[in-house]
């Protein structure tokens, strides 16, 4: 697979063996396959940092549906998520959401599965950002998921940064008996 067809090609999730996403990723790439693995960083009580999945047990791959056998025999891969026989494409939005998040430095975590409705980050280092914001501890958190897996991952945001048709994000006004 060349590097030029590789952005024609959509972006697929790959169900793999627990604990083996890395090696999957690094396999996958070897093979010249354009793989995405996103993490995040926890430290142990020993003040080890350990980088671990955020969506554990995929790695997310693009390529050509006409050929998977590829991906399919990489050691550590069990299967593609499909509907039925068919592999089940994840939009590019999706996965640049969780790109651009994980990369940011803002420490973005798994969070559970979020429909909502979608806002707009306007300013700051996620601007250009759709997602779902929600309200936890007194703090907004900007959520970004993978509808297919119904997984989500998330990171603190300034609530000014957003833009939003949701009419909770604005103050409601306080009756007065």
């Amino acid at each position: 697979m060349t590097s030029l067809n590789a952005a024609y090609f959509r972006w697929f999730a790959v169900y793999v063996k627990n604990r083996h996403e890395k090696q999957v990723m690094l396999t996958l790439g070897s093979k010249g396959y354009e793989a995405f693995l996103p993490t995040y960083s926890r430290i142990h009580e020993n003040r080890k940092r350990f980088d671990i999945p955020l969506f554990p047990g995929y790695v997310f791959c693009r390529f050509d549906t006409s050929s998977p056998l590829a991906v399919l025999t990489t050691p550590g891969v069990f299967s593609i998520v499909s509907n039925g026989c068919i592999p089940a494409p994840i939009p590019d939005s999706e996965i640049e959401g969780v790109r651009q998040l994980s990369g940011s430095q803002l420490g973005p975590r798994p969070w559970p599965y979020s429909p909502g409705d979608t806002v707009y980050v306007q300013s700051g280092p996620l601007s250009g950002l759709d997602g779902v914001v929600v309200q936890d501890n007194h703090e907004t958190w900007l959520v970004i998921s993978i509808h297919l897996l119904q997984r989500s991952v998330a990171v603190k945001i300034e609530r000014n940064s957003i833009s939003a048709p949701n009419i909770w994000l604005t103050p409601q006004p306080t009756c007065s008996v």
